[in-house]
């Protein structure tokens, strides 16, 4: 007699980019997570299941987010720590997630080399979500076009400009002007680029232009957008990315050059004095603690469209 075969689980969609989901998604998804946002969505499709939360890197807003919202839509979340499962001892990714997948409904995991995600969603069973790598943070830029949707109306014919670091979050944005088709500026030091294929691909879908002068990138933007100069893991750079970045501090006399409506966007923590100045941060241009909120609500329809059977129509 054969030995009877386990069951793979039904047909699921993972989310490690924000091109996964197509325009139309992504609009219902921003609708579905306003509706979280406004408390006129009372459904619990997470009910009975379980969240695997692998943290390689440490987070404050990702893991709270993602914690409270399980929570919020009926279920549960793990934190799994480095010191919590076998690949902080060097298991293969595919074995993790072939366990993961009898135990859990879904996997959301913040780490360093995106390929581990990519190979953790091939060999995993349930969905999986990408909570960051060095590469992408779809959720973070997810929530910054939810935040500028309810500030601006929308993105369409709007100019969003990127300063500082060619980095997971730039990677990001030109992500989602390629889905979206929105006019996206970046201005970043020389070597310090977004990825290059992306960037190409953006430019066959929308207006999309690098340049090393933060004001041209500014010049009439209704979004402004930063983050930190050195990121996680790499402190040891730091002295060498204060030179390079040091005429790409967002202040008051950049902001002047956006439209007059602009917000100010930045995915935290911040470092007042470095890429911000503390007058943008905490002026009335800032949005950023409603930014920081929107983690959850998009999150929220996140797991929910993934997890939890939720239509996106």
């Amino acid at each position: 007699m054969s030995a009877p075969a386990f069951p793979t689980g039904p047909a699921h969609r993972d989310f490690l980019a924000i091109p996964d989901f197509t325009r139309a998604e992504l609009d219902a998804l921003f609708d579905l997570a306003e509706r979280m946002r406004r408390g006129e969505y009372s459904a619990r499709p997470l009910a009975g299941k379980s969240l695997a939360m692998i943290f390689m890197k440490s987070s404050t807003r990702t893991r709270v987010s993602f914690e409270v919202g399980a929570w919020q839509l009926g279920g549960q979340a793990l934190f799994l720590s480095p010191r919590d499962v076998q690949l902080g001892r060097g298991e293969p990714v595919a074995d993790t997630a072939r366990v993961l997948s009898r135990y859990v409904d879904g996997i959301m995991i913040r780490t360093f080399a995106h390929d581990e995600v990519e190979e953790l969603a091939r060999h995993a069973t349930v969905p999986v979500i990408n909570g960051l790598t060095d590469r992408l943070h779809p959720c973070q830029v997810l929530a910054d076009l939810l935040t500028v949707r309810q500030r601006l109306g929308g993105y369409e014919g709007k100019k969003v400009a990127w300063v500082g670091d060619g980095n997971n979050m730039a990677n990001s944005w030109i992500n989602a002007a390629y889905r979206l088709g929105f006019e996206l500026a970046l201005a970043c030091p020389e070597g310090y680029d977004p990825d290059a294929a992306l960037l190409e691909r953006a430019r066959g879908a929308a207006r999309v232009t690098l340049v090393r002068d933060p004001a041209e990138a500014v010049q009439g933007a209704h979004v402004v957008n930063t983050d930190v100069w050195a990121s996680m893991g790499q402190e040891e750079e730091q002295a060498q990315r204060e030179r390079a970045f040091a005429r790409f501090q967002v202040d008051g006399a950049l902001m002047r050059r956006a439209a007059r409506d602009a917000v100010f966007l930045h995915c935290l923590p911040a470092h007042r004095g470095e890429e911000v100045t503390a007058d943008v941060i905490d002026g009335p241009q800032s949005a950023v603690w409603d930014e920081a909120e929107n983690r959850l609500h998009v999150q929220k329809a996140v797991m929910a469209a993934l997890m939890g059977g939720e239509r996106l129509a």
